[in-house]
């Protein structure tokens, strides 16, 4: 089965752009218009500041139109390490702007009337007997946390949820929920353009000249502003190296499966699952009552071969009752993760500034990121910067080995999920 991506199939009409076509001079440059960029754009157009956004195909092209829809607080990395590494005042503050993210995602859903088929619920769920009690002392952690009604469930109060035989125990999140993702992006995209921002699609910036005044080469024109905000995220490549090796894009992907009647019976209360493995599965119901049903990745970003056949034996390990259904849709993306699964955020010199490697957690995050980034143009950048102190490495091994290095690294983490 080919690759088609069911989002693109079912997504709202795409926002009216076209490529850049002449020499532009704005305040603020983006590249990337996916969720990141789009938020920012329309943070600083609110502003009043001058905004162009460049992205090399179309409005939600990257991660932001392909990923699994999760809308997450947190991160991939948990509180211990992350107090660990920037101290537990900053920690603390970390998570309640990962809360701030989703509450503002749903705020922007309701304020410009984005059709994107908003839910909230979500559960964390348990494959083997080590994973509850990592269930137990994750619910342990959010209490310490303020973050007030997460539920463990366990045996019928789980199966009431989730019809499913392979969990052992799951933790309900009242915060987290879905969306689709696409629909949500086109809806910031019609919204920054809406607030004076231009977005400039199939316009693929192919150098940048550093200096007061920040330029940006394209094949049709050329782009001049005070800031550069760098958004492309898995997509961005090298195009600016001093930041390059900080991420690595990973392949994931997922399926949809012919609509039917009975899937709205196998999660009752219709959240987003994703079980606990370092590979994991997640899956969720659609509007449309197909089951959308993530996992693999790919460390060379090529699809993995019989992917629509192997991803249909995963959806029914966890739903044998789907041992029947037929997949309509099988598609991929990529995500960036960075070396300790915590966002990268920071500073290029005076003018440019970036946000990337949400590793996973970035449908609510990249909304925020936007709004921390035109904070911090606007002279404001005190959260933007609890984010920047997060410290990071490059994966190791350069441009050759980096790859190679992961998928080795990664290897073991497969052995312990099996274990």
């Amino acid at each position: 089965m080919p690759l088609a991506n069911y989002y693109e199939a079912t997504a709202n009409l795409p926002a009216a752009t076209a490529p850049l076509d002449r020499d532009h001079v704005c305040d603020v440059a983006i590249i990337g218009a996916g969720m990141t960029g789009c938020s920012a754009a329309l943070h600083l157009a609110e502003r009043g500041y001058r905004v162009a956004v460049l992205e090399a195909h179309q409005i939600g092209f990257g991660a932001s139109g392909r990923n699994g829809g999760q809308v997450l607080p947190g991160f991939a990395a948990d509180q211990t390490k992350i107090r660990r590494l920037i101290g537990p005042q900053a920690a603390k503050s970390l998570w309640d702007m990962s809360v701030e993210a989703v509450d503002l995602l749903h705020a922007r859903i309701a304020r410009f009337a984005i059709d994107c088929d908003p839910r909230r619920g979500y559960l964390h769920v348990a494959v083997k007997p080590r994973q509850v009690r990592d269930l137990q002392a994750w619910a342990e952690e959010l209490d310490e946390l303020g973050a007030p009604g997460f539920t463990l469930l366990e045996g019928s109060a789980l199966q009431s949820r989730l019809r499913s035989p392979r969990y052992l125990a799951g933790l309900h999140d009242p915060i987290a929920g879905h969306i689709h993702p696409l629909n949500y992006t086109l809806g910031l995209g019609h919204a920054a353009m809406a607030a004076g921002a231009d977005i400039f699609t199939d316009t693929k910036v192919t150098s940048i000249t550093n200096g007061p005044k920040i330029r940006l080469a394209t094949a049709s024109g050329t782009v001049t502003a005070d800031t550069l905000l760098l958004c492309g995220n898995a997509y961005l490549g090298t195009l600016s190296r001093p930041i390059a090796g900080y991420v690595m894009p990973v392949g994931t992907y997922i399926i949809a499966t012919e609509p039917r009647a009975d899937i709205p019976d196998l999660i009752p209360g219709n959240e987003a699952v994703a079980d606990l493995n370092f590979v994991l599965d997640y899956f969720r119901r659609s509007a449309d009552d197909r089951m959308l049903f993530g996992g693999r990745v790919s460390y060379s970003t090529l699809p993995p071969p019989n992917l629509a056949a192997s991803m249909r034996a995963r959806a029914i390990r966890a739903f044998p009752q789907l041992a029947d259904i037929g997949v309509d849709y099988v598609w991929g993306g990529n995500v960036a993760i960075t070396r300790n699964r915590l966002p990268h955020f920071g500073r290029i010199g005076r003018n440019i500034l970036f946000a990337q490697g949400f590793s996973g957690h970035g449908v609510a995050l990249t909304g925020l990121a936007g709004k921390l980034l035109a904070e911090a143009v606007a002279g404001q950048a005190e959260r933007f910067d609890i984010f920047a102190q997060i410290p990071h490495a490059r994966f190791p091994g350069g441009p050759l080995l980096r790859m190679p290095s992961l998928v080795l690294a990664t290897s073991w983490y497969r052995l312990r999920d099996r274990l």
